[in-house]
């Protein structure tokens, strides 16, 4: 079995860190892993399989040998340095916005569009975390039913804004609780002009405002589903949230299927065998799926399936990852992985 030279660009960041974690079993041979960042990380240590390594600084020159790229440091990082890392002979998986609408660079979900990997020329874009785990439960009921229409509600945890955000919702809610006023530098969005706390709230913005009053988030779940689907016809709406929960991104996704027969039985029928998703839907007994217990796992789990009450093809449903992981780490190494069970590496 060939044995591959893999780097992290972002390894000292929430998803590089969760990367090099996944990395730990997967499913193809590593040979050496460098661990890459900004200059001010240079020096620190992380454990890779009892061994130490320690963070370089991400340069030109970085990628001599390597075969797999998997960058999360940022779209001006992925573009600054992904050439270099692609002309070094590496394939790069970036899980940044960058390349994700470059209409030459594939959009890959694997349980959804695999074959578009033999599309790409050095470089696979992830997409964006919230509409990962809406396809990836979509895609089996598109398969089987057609799919017209989908219109979506997240409710995205903080973890998604990064380690920074992090930390001020724990600050946040501690101010709260101790009676005091909750300090905002970070969310809704870092690059927007207001501030607001996220402790004990809820913000209908996740990134800056863009064309019709969408964000940019929205504008990402829009017209990521359809390049990755294929399909420009899909009609696709979308309302991000951001809320005080840690990790674990949930969904409210009403969708339409071009079959007006479907039941909510044939719905539960194509998803409790589909790939990367777990069914958790059993409404008598509360079983549907919650963001903390999707926290360090894989799958999407999906629940709460229900017909519309006055649209025949209408359905809804709720849909939960860890964006951390199905959101993003997993998702780039499960490209790779995909890549060489293809042939492709």
């Amino acid at each position: 079995m060939k044995e591959y030279n893999v780097a992290i660009v972002g390894a000292t960041g929430a998803v590089g860190e969760k990367m090099l974690g996944l990395l730990e079993n997967a499913s193809f041979k590593i040979k050496s892993l460098k661990l890459l960042a900004s200059k001010r990380s240079v020096g620190k240590v992380k454990t890779f399989r009892g061994q130490e390594l320690q963070i370089e600084e991400t340069t030109d020159d970085s990628f001599e040998g390597i075969d797999i790229a998997l960058f999360s440091a940022g779209g001006g990082i992925t573009k600054q340095f992904s050439p270099a890392a692609i002309k070094a002979g590496a394939i790069v998986i970036d899980n940044t916005s960058a390349f994700r609408m470059d209409p030459e660079t594939p959009l890959v979900v694997p349980e959804v569009n695999p074959e578009d990997l033999r599309k790409h020329k050095g470089l696979i874009a992830n997409p964006n975390c919230s509409t990962i785990q809406m396809v990836v439960a979509l895609q089996p009921i598109r398969e089987k039913f057609g799919l017209d229409r989908v219109i979506v509600s997240t409710y995205q945890a903080v973890s998604g804004a990064g380690l920074h955000a992090l930390e001020e919702l724990k600050a946040q809610t501690q101010a709260v609780l101790n009676g005091e006023e909750p300090v905002a530098n970070i969310l809704p969005c870092g690059g927007d002009k207001k501030h607001f706390p996220i402790a004990f709230n809820a913000l209908p913005q996740i990134d800056v405002f863009s064309e019709g009053g969408y964000t940019y988030e929205e504008w990402k779940m829009i017209n990521e589903t359809k390049k990755i689907m294929g399909d420009k016809d899909i009609k696709v709406s979308a309302t991000c949230v951001r809320i005080p929960v840690m990790s674990g991104h949930s969904e409210s996704v009403y969708f339409e299927v071009d079959d007006k027969n479907v039941s909510v039985a044939d719905i539960w029928e194509v998803l409790k065998d589909a790939p990367g998703v777990v069914l958790q839907d059993d409404t008598a007994n509360q079983v549907y799926p919650t963001a903390r217990e999707s926290v360090g796992k894989n799958e999407t789990f999906v629940g709460r399936i229900r017909k519309d009450v006055d649209v025949d093809n209408g359905f809804h449903m709720w849909v939960v990852s860890d964006n951390l992981l199905k959101g993003a780490a997993w998702n780039s190494v499960q490209i790779a992985e995909k890549m060489i069970e293809m042939g492709l590496l």
